[in-house]
């Protein structure tokens, strides 16, 4: 009986009809035009969240840990290293920007320091900078977020912070998701200055977060491994910034020291192999969102951005 199972779902698969996969497509924020995104294993993510089979092994093996474990660990080998040159090419990474030109692993090129004046950090009194390179989405209103996700789904805070006292601050306050790609510049920095309190850890699934996956099925976000540590700020309330894990992503690694004061553009930590995202609450009406963002956001489109740029004031 099982055999004949697997043969059906074999034969649903070949002749199943795919639905239009749409190109994921961002604004360039310094030429303001619309750009396609050249996605780093498109054809994997593509079979995996839109064929039948892929989306079996989304849900059955893809998401467990020991494959983001697994792949994570041979990146970290030194034959590994044989890899960046193609990956170099293939992408236009600017290796100029890097502090240093040579690696021991890929997992070693993946989380490499760049240059301070690669990423200058916006020094405005009242700015919040971006706290990575990456695509950035905008809600203003938590409850509104029909414009980039599934209609009629919602971001359930609530299960994302598994904290009563927490989530309650933030229930009808901001969001500002920022998504790293495998290409991007992987470590993240304080977007504000401040408190920093403890860092919270959350277990939990290792999907991914490519708008291939997300824009279908949000509660990747609240059932994925994360963690997030709470901000006291002078003029901006208690903000909180979040690290949510994906596939192949080995590790959420933390470099900043708990309990103790930050300064804007200071490292936070950095993500190991694969793709990741950045989460960035606010209470509400704390918050103006820069323009640009706010209205690429409102029209289903995220928008590039660099660590340490402006990409919001304190009202």
């Amino acid at each position: 009986m099982p055999y004949i199972i697997v043969i059906l779902l074999l034969i649903f698969a070949v002749f199943y009809k795919q639905e239009v996969i749409k190109e994921i497509k961002y604004v360039n924020r310094q030429t303001g035009k619309i750009e396609v995104e050249k996605v780093a294993g498109e054809a994997y993510l593509k079979w995996l969240y839109y064929n039948p089979l892929g989306k079996i092994s989304a849900k059955t093996i893809v998401k467990n840990k020991f494959l983001s474990e697994y792949y994570g660990k041979q990146m970290d080998k030194p034959e590994s290293k044989f890899k960046i040159p193609a990956f170099i090419n293939e992408f236009n990474i600017n290796l100029e920007e890097s502090e240093k030109q040579y690696f021991d692993s890929f997992n070693d090129f993946f989380v490499r320091k760049l240059k301070p004046e690669a990423r200058p950090v916006n020094t405005e009194k009242n700015s919040i900078t971006s706290p990575a390179d990456g695509k950035i989405i905008a809600f203003p209103n938590l409850k509104e977020t029909d414009n980039f996700f599934v209609k009629g789904k919602q971001f359930d805070i609530k299960k994302f912070f598994e904290n009563e006292d927490i989530y309650k601050k933030y229930e009808n306050g901001t969001m500002l998701i920022i998504r790293l790609c495998p290409t991007d510049y992987h470590r993240y920095h304080f977007p504000i200055d401040g408190f920093v309190k403890n860092d919270i850890k959350i277990q939990g699934d290792y999907l991914s977060v490519s708008p291939y996956a997300v824009k279908q099925n949000i509660d990747i976000y609240f059932n994925n491994k994360r963690s997030y540590s709470e901000m006291d700020t002078d003029n901006t309330g208690t903000v909180v910034m979040a690290e949510i894990g994906a596939t192949m992503v080995g590790s959420i690694i933390q470099t900043f020291e708990e309990n103790s004061p930050i300064k804007k553009g200071e490292e936070k930590g950095y993500f190991e192999f694969g793709g990741s995202t950045v989460i960035l609450f606010f209470e509400k009406d704390k918050i103006s969102i820069d323009e640009d963002i706010l209205e690429n956001s409102k029209k289903g489109f995220e928008t590039q951005v660099f660590m340490g740029e402006k990409i919001a004031v304190t009202k």
